[in-house]
Parts: C-alpha cells; structure tokens; sequence
C-alpha cells in the first residue's frame, strides 16, 4: 500500500460546525482529508474558533469567530445567518468547485449553501446528523431540506442510508453514494510495534473517545462491575470522564484515566492493551477509532449496533454490554482461548486494511469530478 499523492482535482469550500480542538470520529476524518501541509483533498477547510486559546492547529485550517451555536428556533436561524456572513467575507466564489458539507444537518451547512448557492453539493452523512434530527425538530428540517438540495450524499455504510431514509423518505435514493470513510495509510503501513505479553492474569481493555450517552459507556461500567480479572483504562475527554466518576466509584470498577490523546499517542496506547471495548448504544457511522485499533493489533469488542457491525463484522467480538453475563464470558474467553487474541489480531490487520484514508479521498475527488 502506497500514500496517495495530494489531489489536483476540483477544490473544495468545507466547514465543520464545531470549534477546533473538539473530539471525534468526525473531526479527525475532516482533519485528515482537508488539511495539513499537503492535504488529500484541495479545500478551503474551516472550523470555528475556540472560546479559549486555540491549541495547535493543522496547516490549511481556518477558524471563523461566529459566536451563539445553537440547535433550535430563531436563536438558531440566527446563528446561521452569521455563519453565512462569515462565510461570504471569507470566500471568493470563482476559486471554489464544489461545495463539500460535512453533515446534513447543524448551522454549518445551509450557512455555505447560502455563502455560495450556485455550486455543486457533496454532503457526508454522519451519525450525529441523524441522532440531533430525531431530538430536535430544526435539525430534522435542515436534514431534510439539505438531502433535497444535495447533488451527493456520500454514506459510510448502508445502515446510514437506512436510516437516513427512515428519517427523510422523500429522499432520491440516486443521490446516496456509498463511500466507506478510512484511516491514515501511514497507519496501515507502519503501525506501532506490540510487546509480547508474559502474563494473561488480568485482560487490559480500552475505552477511547467521548463520554456521551449514546457511547454506552455507563453500560459498560455496571456490566464490568461484577466482573474480575479485568484492567480498564479510559482515553476521553477530561470533563466527561470527571462527569463519568461518581458511577465508577458506586460500581468499584477501577479505572486508570490516560487524557484525552493526540492520534499518534493513542495508537501507541492501543499496543499496551489487549482489547477495545465500544459499547455504542445507537449507531456508529462507521467506527473509525475501532478500525485504528485494529490497525494497531488491538482486537475490539464490540456492541453489533448499525454501522459498527458492517464496518466490523466477524473482524471483531460482538457482544451484549448491557448483560453482565453475556460480557463476562467473552472477555473470559479472550483471557483463556488458546490462540483467539492472536487470531483477532490477524483479522483486524486484514479489516483494517480494507479502509485506506486514500482511497476515501480518492472516491470523493471523483465524486466531485463528475459534479463539476
């Protein structure tokens, strides 16, 4: 496998409606395509400003000081019209291609659909863009008016079109693309060397990302509550995990909290454990950080919720994380089986392998190609 060279292809305007330095799958993908000092994809690539200093940024990336985000009613309708302004000052029509809006809902997007009406549309459907349709009513418009202007939509998985479709059926279904999101492909050539382990006494299992509800992180703590023979480090942002310490202490699970880490930090992480443990309650819309595990030599255990269970399959270990029982046995099972972790950890090389980040980029350059 091969680096792909940054594309000469059509140039992108791109906002992601979240201040830099936020956590998640989706900041990373947006990061990883759109900036850097030789981006895989041309773009105009911006995020808001942080309301404290901004940690390092990445080359390429820009930061918009729009004040009052909000999700609902005219505080809403406001914020996008300030967005929009932005935008407009920011921007010189003739030097952008094609739009690429990084969901399908939240402020961001019919900001830049106003700030340039006349280009080309490619939106990428997250999982957060369907889990705030379904709580908050102006999300589910802006979904929906924004699925019938996209020229593209491009899902990770086939369970995100599913359920796109059950939440904006009138949706042309000719406009849905499937292109998988990937991880680095420096990551796939060269991950972190592993060190044998001398003792299976106790199985080393991870949790890394964010602390919200639908992560199913408070299931995975009272499941594991009961269980012995078992270490749990957590990577998460800082505040969700002190949010997250009461539950830990009623329950007596022990947990070694690791911060919130850089990308190259955490795939180092990944080679000191024997598992990743993703719990998600809802949906994934893909798993990015499960196939980075992967990629490191870290089997992943894994709630079959939609998107996980596609991107993962048999690669990894479906269980249930709200049953104690049924969690149990299958971490004694990776503890005792001879020969099943090293088995895993094949089976998530090859996964992983089936996701290069430049293939992604790649398919959305061509994409974008036929649009302009």
């Amino acid at each position: 496998m091969s680096f792909l060279s940054p594309l000469a292809g059509p140039t992108a305007a791109t906002f992601l409606d979240l201040p830099a330095g936020s956590p998640g799958g989706s900041v990373e993908l947006f990061l990883d395509l759109y900036t850097g000092d030789q981006p895989l994809i041309p773009a105009r690539a911006f995020m808001l400003a942080p309301t404290g200093p901004p940690s390092r940024l990445p080359a390429g990336l820009e930061l918009l000081t729009v004040p009052g985000k909000s999700l609902e009613g005219q505080a809403f309708v406001h914020y996008v019209t300030a967005l929009r302004k932005a935008l407009t000052c920011a921007l010189d029509a003739t030097q952008i291609d094609v739009l690429h809006l990084q969901h399908l809902a939240f402020g961001a997007t019919p900001a830049l659909i106003r700030a340039l009406p006349t280009h080309p549309r490619i939106v990428l459907l997250h999982g957060t863009d369907l889990l705030f349709a379904e709580s908050h009513r102006n999300q589910l418009q802006i979904l929906r008016e924004t699925a019938r202007a996209a020229d593209a939509i491009v899902v990770p998985t086939g369970a995100m079109a599913d359920r796109l479709l059950r939440l904006a059926p009138q949706t042309d279904r000719r406009k849905i693309t499937h292109i998988p999101w990937g991880i680095p492909d420096r990551l796939l050539t060269t991950p972190p060397p592993r060190l044998p382990r001398t003792s299976m006494s106790h199985l080393r299992l991870l949790y890394a990302g964010r602390l919200t509800a639908e992560k199913g992180a408070e299931s995975l703590i009272r499941s594991l509550a009961p269980i012995h023979g078992v270490d749990l480090s957590i990577a998460a942002p800082r505040a969700q995990f002190y949010a997250l310490a009461p539950l830990l202490k009623r329950s007596g699970v022990r947990a070694r909290y690791l911060g919130w880490l850089r990308r190259p930090q955490l795939w180092k992480t990944f080679t000191d454990h024997d598992a990743l443990v993703v719990p998600s309650t809802t949906l994934e819309a893909m798993g990015l950080v499960a196939l980075e595990a992967q990629a490191c030599g870290l089997p992943v255990l894994y709630q079959p919720v939609p998107g996980l269970s596609e991107a993962l399959a048999a690669s990894g270990v479906a269980t249930d994380f709200t049953d104690t029982g049924a969690l149990a046995r299958e971490i004694d099972r990776l503890r005792t089986a001879p020969g099943l972790l090293p088995a895993l950890r094949q089976a998530g090389y090859a996964n992983a392998a089936r996701y290069p980040l430049s293939a992604t980029a790649e398919a959305l350059d061509n994409l974008g190609r036929q649009l302009t």
